[in-house]
């Protein structure tokens, strides 16, 4: 069975895990039909459209 020859330093084993914790950025569309930003494959927090049909209420709407 294969055995390290030699001790990882506490560096390299760091570099090794430290991918794991990577924040990626925030993937924006605009919606279609208001033309405001959201999230991808999620309702749009505006019109309340989703794939061109409304799918619930604007939060203007909701709110009040």
């Amino acid at each position: 069975m294969a055995v390290p020859k030699r001790k990882k330093t506490p560096s390299k084993r760091n570099m090794r895990r430290a991918h794991h914790d990577r924040v990626s950025a925030v993937t924006l569309t605009t919606c279609e039909s208001c033309g405001e930003v959201r999230l991808p494959h999620r309702a749009c927090p505006a019109c309340g459209e989703y794939k061109g049909r409304r799918v619930r209420l604007p939060s203007k709407q909701a709110a009040g």
